[in-house]
């Protein structure tokens, strides 16, 4: 009863915070990195996000 809620309301924030990653690693090819500094890395990684973000809501922006 209460453990099944908390597990319930744990794996809906899990789910809605997993699905980018997902979305990077299986539609981007992100799965390792290379060392070229940590700038170009997190530079890297903010644009792969802004991607995956435009990605996931890419129905509602053609409709």
């Amino acid at each position: 009863p209460i453990e099944e809620t908390t597990n319930r309301i744990i794996a809906k924030v899990r789910a809605k915070v997993e699905h980018p990653f997902r979305v990077i690693k299986c539609q981007f090819g992100y799965v390792k990195t290379r060392y070229r500094g940590l700038a170009k890395n997190r530079a890297q990684l903010f644009t792969l996000f802004a991607l995956g973000n435009l990605f996931l809501v890419r129905r509602k922006l053609m409709a």
